[in-house]
């Protein structure tokens, strides 16, 4: 069975030494599809050489990332803006908010959030979407743009289960990753009754490795432990839950 990696930072420097052997790895755990979403235009020109040196497996999304909405945030905007014109993605992504680290730019992250939402929107792209300590907030600033045009992924979603049905009532996805597997996390509970046409996995390697790689750096092949958890919890072989994500991966983004 083949599997989906619908987020994960490969292209940084974590992983310069041994690539190749992780991305060996990789096919031989059956994924088959790395969805790579952009963070910002430092690290623009790794993400598509690697895409484009490996056509079949990586697939780039572009976007900015709310973390690095900073006093030149229109400049970044307008080359995401520019890489939309010239270069094939499969998303728009990483973008969101995040209200974790640092609110000094929350009407900036709100304002870069919204255009790349209506870019979305216009394109017929999806979005994969980060709302660290701002998950209500991202879900308002869909259902105003929401006109049955914007799709996407909640990615690393690790939020209640009534945010889950107001995320899944605008026609997203949840994106379930290694936070599934940790012990007191409490995402098992919220995924046990969710339909599962509603999730896609991802590992957002390098980070959130799951059990028993916690605390290593993550990697895509790491998402078999996570096919495995959910099909723990939904009482469900393991192949169906790689087969169903694997199709809803598939349909969202296109591939």
């Amino acid at each position: 069975m083949s599997l989906v990696d619908t987020h994960a930072h490969i292209f940084l420097e974590e992983f310069d030494s041994d690539r190749g052997a992780m991305l060996d790895r990789v096919r031989e755990a059956g994924v088959e599809k790395i969805l790579m979403p952009a963070i910002d235009s430092d690290t623009h020109e790794r993400l598509f050489s690697l895409a484009a040196s490996q056509p079949e497996l990586c697939q780039p999304m572009i976007g900015l990332h709310p973390c690095s909405v900073k006093e030149n945030y229109r400049n970044e905007l307008k080359i995401v803006a520019d890489f939309l014109e010239k270069q094939k993605v499969v998303a728009i992504g990483e973008i969101g908010l995040d209200f974790y680290w640092d609110l000094s730019f929350r009407d900036q992250q709100h304002e870069a959030f919204g255009q790349q939402l209506q870019w979305a929107r216009e394109r017929g792209l999806p979005v994969s979407i980060h709302s660290r300590n701002a998950t209500d907030e991202c879900i308002a600033q869909v259902r105003e743009l929401q006109d049955g045009r914007l799709k996407g992924v909640f990615h690393c979603f690790s939020g209640t289960v009534e945010q889950a049905r107001e995320i899944i009532g605008l026609g997203f996805h949840l994106g379930i990753g290694g936070v599934l597997t940790f012990k007191n996390a409490g995402l098992d509970k919220v995924v046990k009754d969710l339909d599962l046409s509603h999730i896609v996995l991802e590992t957002d390697a390098p980070y959130l490795a799951p059990v028993p790689y916690r605390g290593k750096r993550n990697e895509s092949a790491y998402l078999k432990p996570v096919a495995q958890k959910l099909a723990d919890i939904k009482e469900m072989s393991v192949d169906l839950i790689e087969k169903i994500t694997t199709e809803n991966a598939k349909k969202l983004f296109g591939l």
